[in-house]
C-alpha cells in the first residue's frame, strides 16, 4: 500500500463520539474519534463521521473535534437522541470495561451524498464493529465501504452489542482488520479454527476474510502485522500502565500513518507499538505526544523484535 506520492495524505473515521465517564471524572471518546485526533496529529488530514445529540455533551464534543484540528462538517446533529455516554470501570490492572448507553444519537448516522463524496476520495476509511449494533448507522457504513478504496475494520468487540455474522461480514468487506489477542482467540473459535497458534489463526482469517493485512496487538507484549503474506514481530516496549483506555486506537492511527505514508511494515510496527506504550503510560485516550518524545522513547527502549 504505497500512497505516499508527495500528495497530502486523507482519511476519515466513522462511528462513535461519546463521553467515557469514569468513577472521578469524564472525558471524550470513542474508538474512531480517538483513532482520528491521533492521525490528525500526525499530519494526516482526517475526517470524523458521526452523530450528536443537541445537548452540552454534543456541542463540547463538536468543540474538542475541532481543537484538534477537525472538521465538524460531518458530525451530523438530531435532537431525537442524546449524545452517547459509557460509563468506565478500571480494575486495578488499568483494564477498563464499558457500559455504552443505547440508543445514542451516534447510532443513527444518516447517509448523504456529500458523504460517499468524501469517503471516495479518502487514502483510508477507518470503522469499527460497535458502530453496527443500530440498523441505522450499520446501513450508512455498508454503503460508504462500498465506495471506499482502503478499508481498516479495527474490530473493537464489546459484549452484547455485535454478532458474528455481522463481525464476518465487516472482516470480508476489510482491506485491513486489527484485533487484539482476546479478540483472535474469540473469532477463531466463531469460525471454527481447527489452530491454536497465533500465525495459524491469522492466516486461517485471512483466507476466510480475503484481507491482505491483519495486525493482533497483545497488550504489553506488542503486536503482530501480518502484511502481503508475510509476518512482521514486535514485542512491546516496556511502561508502567497508567491506563488502557484509547492506546489501542493510537496505536491504530501510528500504524495507519506509517503504511500510508510508504513505510516499511516492520518500522510501521515498532513505531506504533511504541506510541501504543506512550499512550498507555498516561491518562486518557489522547495525551499529547510528539515525534520527538516517541522516537526518544524508541531509541531507550529498543525492542527485540524477530
Amino acid at each position: 500500500m504505497e500512497m505516499n506520492n508527495g500528495k497530502k495524505l486523507n482519511a476519515v473515521c466513522f462511528g462513535e463520539v461519546l463521553w467515557d465517564v469514569f468513577p472521578t471524572h469524564k472525558k471524550i471518546g470513542g474508538a474512531p474519534l480517538n483513532v482520528a485526533v491521533r492521525l490528525n496529529s500526525f499530519g494526516i488530514q482526517t475526517t470524523m463521521i458521526s452523530r450528536v445529540g443537541v445537548d452540552e455533551n454534543g456541542s463540547d464534543i463538536k468543540e474538542f473535534i475541532q481543537d484538534h484540528q477537525s472538521d465538524t462538517q460531518f458530525i451530523q446533529e438530531g435532537a431525537d437522541y442524546k449524545t452517547g455516554v459509557v460509563n468506565v470501570m478500571i480494575n486495578e490492572k488499568g483494564n477498563a470495561s464499558y457500559d455504552i448507553m443505547y440508543p445514542s444519537a451516534w447510532d443513527k448516522i444518516q447517509l448523504t451524498d456529500e458523504m460517499i463524496e468524501l469517503v471516495s476520495k479518502a487514502d483510508a476509511f477507518v470503522f469499527g464493529s460497535l458502530i453496527c449494533r443500530d440498523e441505522v448507522s450499520r446501513t450508512t457504513l455498508y454503503a460508504l465501504l462500498d465506495v471506499a478504496k482502503y478499508k481498516i475494520l479495527d474490530a473493537n468487540l464489546r459484549a452484547p452489542y455485535y454478532t458474528t455474522e455481522v463481525l464476518i461480514e465487516l472482516m470480508s468487506k476489510a482491506d485491513f482488520i486489527k484485533l487484539n489477542d482476546d479478540e483472535l482467540r474469540e473469532i477463531s473459535r466463531e469460525l471454527d479454527s481447527p489452530y491454536n497458534s497465533f500465525e495459524q489463526n491469522i492466516k486461517f482469517i485471512a483466507e476466510k476474510t480475503k484481507a491482505r493485512h491483519i495486525c493482533v496487538t497483545k497488550g504489553e507484549f506488542g503486536a503482530v502485522l501480518y502484511y502481503d503474506a508475510k509476518f512482521y514481530y514486535n514485542s512491546g516496549y516496556f511502561i508502567k500502565v497508567v491506563d488502557t483506555v484509547g492506546a489501542g486506537d493510537s496505536f491504530l492511527a501510528s500504524l495507519t500513518m506509517k503504511l500510508l505514508k510508504g513505510k516499511s511494515p516492520q518500522k510501521a510496527l515498532n513505531y506504533a507499538c511504541a506510541v501504543g506504550a506512550l499512550v498507555a503510560g498516561q491518562e486518557g485516550a489522547n495525551p499529547e505526544i510528539s515525534d520527538v518524545e516517541i522516537r526518544k522513547f524508541m531509541m531507550l527502549k529498543e525492542p527485540k523484535s524477530k
